[in-house]
């Protein structure tokens, strides 16, 4: 006979989660972030690390339980398979974790779903079938995130110092920051994605000060979302759901067609991870 319970693993860019679910109590742990496409070696030791907190903490092996991986990275299905081997777990599921958010925010029904942190991607589940968009880094896309914000700032300063367009209080706070146009360009040669994350609290502050960059950049962050969405297959009416860092940040610049559909998720993507490792216990039994 199987032991009983379920786990699911969120792991992301900002931090991890991990859960185990037994007869209706779930116990939580939470561990560092975790990409194995970028960074494959201390994702898994982030992952082992989790695991054998959790065992610890439930005071039970988790060995024959089924698992819903949901991770940051999992783009193809040899990153997928090399996980799940270098884990060796014997009932798992690995998946890219945009999946198991939107399994999470829709409760596995359909909608549309935008992540915005220090990364971003969009998906959508509908007609049998489910898509997402984005995803793919700092440095190639990751329109609309915590980095693409945070760049879109400094050029824009670069700009108003140069004389392309005109400077704002924002603006003239980031030059003073980084001590003139020598200093912006010597922090975006070192910068990572959550350096220039970490950018986008001062873009929102300005923006509820009716900032004018801000308001602009983030405007430009919303048309993008309203883009992305359509590219997959969204339709003015069908549920609309922003999470991460930044949903906030977007609430009063979204398209109108978009904030008339935005919801609340109906739960996340620890949740979404949890109800696919349940599906993989009723088919296993």
């Amino acid at each position: 006979m199987s032991p009983s319970g379920i786990i699911g693993i969120d792991g992301g860019g900002s931090g991890s989660r991990f859960a185990l679910e037994d007869g209706g109590r779930r116990v939580v742990i939470a561990r560092g972030p975790a990409n194995v496409f970028s960074d494959f070696d201390g994702s898994l030791a982030v992952l082992r690390e989790g695991l054998e907190a959790l065992e610890a903490d439930t005071g039970r092996s988790l060995a024959g339980l089924p698992v819903c991986l949901s991770v940051a990275g999992a783009i193809d299905d040899d990153v997928t398979a090399r996980v799940g081997r270098a884990l060796g777990l014997e009932r798992v599921v690995v998946e890219e974790d945009w999946r198991a958010a939107l399994r999470g925010a829709f409760a596995g029904g359909g909608g549309t779903l935008a992540g915005v942190g220090t990364g971003s991607f969009l998906a959508r589940s509908g007609s049998g079938s489910v898509r997402a968009i984005g995803g793919h880094g700092a440095v190639l896309g990751d329109e609309a995130s915590g980095a693409w914000i945070g760049k879109a700032l400094l050029a824009r300063t670069l700009h108003a110092a140069e004389g392309l367009q005109s400077p704002s209080p924002l603006t003239d706070a980031a030059f003073a920051r980084h001590g003139g146009i020598a200093g912006i360009v010597a922090f975006a040669r070192d910068a990572d994605a959550a350096a220039f994350a970490a950018l986008a609290r001062d873009v929102a502050e300005a923006a509820r000060a009716g900032d004018a960059t801000a308001t602009a950049i983030l405007s430009d962050g919303a048309a993008y979302l309203q883009r992305a969405a359509h590219a997959l297959g969204w339709e003015t009416g069908e549920p609309f759901c922003l999470l991460g860092g930044l949903a906030e940040s977007y609430a009063d610049h979204l398209p109108p067609a978009l904030a008339e559909a935005r919801v609340a998720p109906r739960g996340s993507a620890l949740d979404g991870a949890l109800a696919r490792a349940r599906q993989l216990a009723e088919t296993d039994a």
